[in-house]
């Protein structure tokens, strides 16, 4: 999932923000409402998570000026104001779900999810599996598998795979890969990618037949049923 995060509480925010990076999300973090709103407004997010007290907007504003503009992005509320009134108020502003604060992250992601979920459009072809070659991902169950037999990937290796499964048979760079998979919109001057897609391709390739992830030298990867090592 593509989330926005507008929280400033800065200890709150890199936990959740660090949480749902292993869990594999894409976590865009804001610390202002104004600003919070603004790429909201901008860009498309599968989820919002929105604390209520914030500087220059407060939470249920940005909620109830992105309804007004009819954007429906599914919204849940982190707050340590509790009591029934302040949840009444917080779903009334549109808000999908309130969670108060402090809050069991399992039940966040779980949450998410399913705020996720129902956010689908009704009737949309939604798609619910991708396929390369022989190698099945089911979307649904996030389980991967290559000629049948099961593959156990972390969370940031399902991503990855997941992202070169949509590229399929294009050539994905650096760029493209640390700003979709792992959300930096710089390069880092990191290893992480190649570490990564070493560990993918051992998973993927290594014991069958013919590969399917190719280095494109000076470029990046590209995934397909015909490719070089």
């Amino acid at each position: 999932m593509k989330i926005l995060l507008i929280e400033d509480d800065t200890q709150v925010a890199e936990f959740v923000a660090s949480e749902l990076s292993v869990a594999g999300h894409d976590c865009r973090r804001e610390a202002r409402g104004d600003v919070g709103l603004d790429v909201a407004c901008a860009s498309p997010f599968d989820v919002l998570i929105v604390d209520r007290l914030l500087p220059g907007l407060d939470g249920l504003s940005i909620i109830e000026r992105l309804r007004q503009r009819g954007d429906q992005t599914p919204a849940l509320v982190l707050s340590a104001l509790g009591d029934v009134d302040d949840r009444v108020k917080g779903l009334h502003s549109g808000a999908d779900d309130y969670l108060i604060k402090p809050f069991s992250m399992a039940e966040l992601l779980a949450r998410l999810e399913v705020l996720h979920r129902r956010g689908a459009a009704p009737g949309a072809d939604t798609v619910t599996s991708l396929q390369v070659a022989d190698l099945h991902m089911d979307l649904l169950r996030q389980q991967v598998a290559r000629q049948g037999k099961a593959l156990n990937l972390q969370p940031r290796e399902y991503k990855l795979l997941e992202y070169l499964m949509r590229n399929a048979g294009q050539v994905v760079t650096r760029a493209m890969l640390l700003e979709h998979v792992w959300g930096y919109r710089f390069d880092p001057q990191t290893n992480v990618i190649d570490v990564h897609v070493s560990r993918l391709r051992q998973k993927i390739d290594r014991e069958f037949d013919h590969p399917l992830l190719e280095t494109v030298r000076g470029t990046g990867y590209r995934l397909g049923p015909e490719t070089k090592r």
